[in-house]
């Protein structure tokens, strides 16, 4: 009897140690707004650069300097997910911002999530991953300048 136990003991802490874990990845659509209004953004982020979501329509766009993407985590231990995901949505618009910056762009346009490289378009929300531990959120945009 004692064999036939421990037998199935070990059979069973060898399948527990061949089965993945599964990590939280909790997807969360979350308003732009309510990020915007967090952690003094829209401060942090002034005014040099706009930026504009999905199909929001912008002013006459004079030329496009190109597009590129930004995956930002943050430490969401012991946060809420609103929390967690407006630090990394403000993360993700600072490196836009920066990239902006770098290439003489007065504007992001067309911004849109995209997590896993797969793109989630909207006016009004972003896309935002929260797990146990970290919490991220993955944004693409079109640098360009526009009409002031």
């Amino acid at each position: 009897m004692k064999k036939i136990i421990l037998t199935v003991a070990v059979a069973a802490a060898v399948v527990a140690a061949a089965t993945p874990a599964q990590a939280r990845d909790t997807k969360h659509m979350m308003p732009i707004a309510a990020a915007m209004a967090a952690n003094d953004a829209q401060n942090r982020l002034g005014d040099s650069v706009k930026f504009y979501f999905g199909d929001q329509k912008t002013p006459a766009i004079v030329e496009r300097l190109g597009t590129d993407k930004t995956s930002q985590k943050t430490n969401s231990f012991g946060k809420s997910a609103e929390t967690s995901c407006n630090w990394a949505f403000l993360s993700a618009m600072l490196r836009l911002q920066a990239r902006a910056q770098e290439l003489g762009a007065n504007a992001v346009v067309n911004i849109v999530s995209n997590y896993k490289n797969i793109e989630m378009s909207s006016a009004t929300d972003f896309e935002c991953h929260d797990g146990a531990i970290m919490t991220g959120v993955a944004l693409k945009g079109d640098f360009v300048k526009i009409k002031p």
